[in-house]
């Protein structure tokens, strides 16, 4: 099973995949209201030299609370993939207060799938969303 994930804390952005049982990492630092370069990360873990992006079973996002702009980025482009690709998506809570390495929330989003018993329609990229802990109040311009 082929898995990857991303993450992004808003000044890095971390990619890993899990090809069967090895795991590869790469990480890019970033000005914190700058995108960072997708091509740049997945190149560095092997896109298109050790695994085509076709390939991937499952795609995973970490739903980071401290870092909301991020975390909408990351989950607007991994359902991207997801949707085109018509693969499962799944959002992993990264638990703030531990900082979840990007290969942690890789191996957790393969045992919830597998443990969920590998169920892609319960993993429809369209229900994945960024999840916030607090009522986040937004305030409307020209009011």
């Amino acid at each position: 099973m082929i898995v990857l994930a991303i993450k992004s804390s808003g000044e890095q952005t971390s990619v890993s995949i899990i090809l069967n049982d090895e795991v590869i990492s790469f990480s890019m630092i970033h000005p914190r209201k700058e995108r960072p370069n997708w091509e740049i990360l997945l190149n560095n873990i092997g896109l298109n030299s050790i695994f085509d992006i076709k390939d991937i079973d499952l795609f995973a996002f970490a739903n980071n609370q401290n870092s909301f702009t991020a975390t909408r980025s990351v989950a607007s482009y991994m359902k991207g993939l997801a949707l085109a690709l018509k693969k499962p998506l799944i959002s992993v809570e990264d638990e703030s207060s531990k900082h979840e390495e990007v290969f942690n929330i890789a191996k957790k989003a393969k045992e919830i799938f597998l443990r969920d018993g590998a169920d892609s329609v319960s993993f429809d990229p369209k229900n994945a969303n960024p999840s916030y802990e607090d009522d986040i109040q937004f305030k409307k311009l020209n009011e």
